[in-house]
């Protein structure tokens, strides 16, 4: 398991799972196989799910099986596996709530510089995971650090997606990962969220989910603390975001692959 103050001890750790619980049975499926796998290599592992989608396209997509449904299907996952969780929160009424369940807060990208939502996470005195904004550099996250920092809570972590690249794609820029470890906290790099399409005609997301790997390997040569991947038993039928997921029976040859460049740095 991840303890906080992260020291590092040579390996990174993996936040994993699928984009948003799906239903009752299926987030204990995928957390089963991610603790085999993890346990295996030897990984820190942290379960990775939504229990609620708040920023979507259309109306009409999925969002979730109602938040107190999902958030003890996250209790469960941590309860049957002894793993900690990481949910995201969209406002500062939710921090308290998913708190009970998670043991990581993870504010969204679009949401980072929300003073209320980072000091409500901040005063749960749980780890906060802040997704570095589409729209901002490595440089100006030091603010948000500092949001959750002067609330008393020196908990924080930064999390690298991607910058918007016009109007449709995301770029990655491996700087601001030694930027942000300037902060003096880990930085991760989200590996699929990175290579999301946003904005289509349709109003559903696409994305590259073949260059995940390519993306993962370079962020592991670029010193990242931790890699952030979103995984489904199968992705084309997925509720949320299966344009850019890892198929998990992908997900343990791709860690070992990272293992070897971490081991060879």
């Amino acid at each position: 398991m991840i303890t906080y103050p992260y020291h590092r001890d040579g390996r990174f750790f993996l936040l994993a799972g699928p984009c948003v619980i799906e239903d009752e049975t299926s987030p204990l499926r995928i957390a089963e196989t991610l603790v085999r796998i993890t346990e295996k290599l030897d990984i820190p592992f942290v379960f990775k799910a939504s229990y609620r989608k708040a920023n979507r396209s259309r109306l009409d997509s999925f969002t979730g099986i109602g938040d107190e449904k999902a958030l003890k299907v996250l209790g469960k996952v941590r309860e049957s596996f002894g793993v900690q969780v990481v949910t995201d929160i969209h406002g500062a009424e939710e921090a308290a709530m998913a708190a009970a369940y998670a043991d990581i807060l993870q504010i969204p990208a679009f949401l980072c510089r929300q003073t209320d939502l980072l000091v409500a996470a901040a005063k749960t005195g749980k780890v906060v995971n802040i997704k570095k904004g589409q729209f901002l550099s490595g440089e100006s996250m030091g603010f948000a650090v500092d949001k959750v920092r002067q609330s008393g809570n020196n908990q924080v972590m930064l999390t690298e997606r991607g910058s918007m690249f016009g109007y449709q794609d995301l770029v990655v820029d491996y700087r601001n990962i030694p930027v942000m470890q300037g902060f003096g906290v880990p930085v991760v790099l989200d590996v699929t969220h990175s290579l999301q399409q946003p904005n289509q005609a349709s109003g559903v997301t696409g994305g590259k989910p073949e260059l995940i790997g390519l993306i993962a390997k370079a962020g592991i040569a670029a010193g990242a603390d931790g890699i952030f991947m979103e995984t489904h038993p199968d992705p084309a039928h997925a509720l949320s975001d299966g344009a850019n997921m890892l198929p998990l029976d992908k997900v343990e040859s791709l860690l070992s692959q990272l293992l070897r460049i971490r081991q060879a740095l």
